[in-house]
C-alpha cells in the first residue's frame, strides 16, 4: 500500500557539519518524485534520512520530522529496521549478495525480518517479486545460480526484486541507473513507470533527462553557500520545473550554467 511522506524541518548532521538544512516537503503516493542538483548538495544524504539508512554512519543525527502517512519514523518507540522494511532502498551500484543464489537474494530481506514461510509460499514470493522487477522470464530457469553472475542491469533489477519482496510502501532509489548501459537504463525506467502504480517512489538522479522522463514531481537541491550543506531550492510539477521554474538557480542548473 503506497503511502505519503511528509517531511518538516529536516536537518541532517555529520558530527558538527549540517549536510542538509531545514528541508520540508510532501512526497505523494503512487507517483515518482525526482531529486536533482549538483554533486555534494545533500540529495543522497536526505534520501537516506527518509528511511533512517544514514544512521549506519557513526556521528550522524537528525532534527525534524518524517511522517509516513501519520507515523513518525523517528519516534522513540520506532525500530529503524522496521522502517527500512516499509521504506525500501535501491542503491547506485547493484549490490546482490555475491555468495547467494538469485532465489536467496530475493528472500534475503524476508529472512532478515525473521519471517518463517513454507517453501511453496517462498517460491510464490520469489516469482511475484521477480515478475514485479521484470526479471522472471530471464532467470526462472537458473534461480539457484549466483546473483553476481547476472549482467549489471539484471543485478539492479534483482536488487529491486529484493526490495519489493518485503512489500514496502515506499521505494527509494539512489541513482539506480548511473552504473548501467543505456539499454539497461531504459529497462529500469520502464520498470519504475510500472512500479509507481503500487509504490511511492523517490529517485535521486544526475541525469536531468531521466528526471524529466520518469517523474511527476521534481525537487531541486543546491548548496546553501560554499562550504555549507544542501538545501531544497524548489519543488513542483516536473514539467514546470523544467520549462518555467520559479527560482533563477533552478533555471541556471537546468540550462547547464552550473552543476
Amino acid at each position: 500500500m503506497a503511502k505519503r511522506i511528509d517531511v518538516s524541518g529536516l536537518n541532517v548532521y555529520y558530527g558538527a557539519f549540517r549536510a542538509v538544512e531545514d528541508v520540508s516537503m510532501t512526497i505523494e503516493p503512487r507517483s515518482v518524485t525526482a531529486f536533482i542538483g549538483p554533486s555534494g548538495c545533500g540529495k543522497s544524504t536526505y534520501l537516506r534520512a527518509l528511511n533512517r539508512m544514514h544512521e549506519v554512519i557513526p556521528g550522524t543525527r537528525v532534527e525534524g520530522k518524517v511522517l509516513l502517512d501519520d507515523q513518525d519514523i523517528y519516534a522513540a518507540n520506532v525500530d529503524p529496521v522496521a522502517v527500512r522494511g516499509q521504506i525500501g532502498m535501491v542503491f547506485q551500484r547493484p549490490n546482490p549478495f555475491p555468495t547467494m543464489s538469485i532465489y536467496d537474494n530475493v528472500i534475503a530481506g524476508v529472512r532478515l525480518n525473521g519471517r518463517r514461510m513454507p517453501k511453496a509460499e517462498l517460491d510464490a514470493l520469489v516469482e511475484r517479486a521477480l515478475r514485479g522487477a521484470n526479471l522472471w522470464n530471464e532467470v526462472k530457469d537458473r534461480l539457484n545460480r549466483p546473483g553476481a553472475g547476472l549482467s549489471g542491469g539484471q543485478q539492479q533489477r534483482l536488487c529491486i526484486a529484493r526490495a519489493i519482496a518485503v512489500r514496502p510502501d515506499v521505494l527509494l532509489m539512489d541513482e539506480p541507473c548511473s552504473a548501467l548501459d543505456p539499454i539497461s537504463t531504459l529497462a529500469i525506467e520502464d520498470l519504475i513507470a510500472e512500479l509507481k502504480t503500487e509504490y511511492t517512489i523517490v529517485i535521486v538522479t544526475h541525469n536531468m533527462q531521466q528526471a524529466a522522463r520518469v517523474s511527476e514531481t521534481t525537487a531541486f537541491f543546491n548548496l546553501s553557500a560554499p562550504g555549507k550543506g544542501g538545501m531544497l531550492v524548489e519543488m513542483g510539477d516536473t514539467n514546470k520545473i523544467f520549462t518555467n521554474p520559479d527560482k533563477k538557480d533552478t533555471e541556471n542548473y537546468i540550462t547547464g550554467r552550473f552543476g
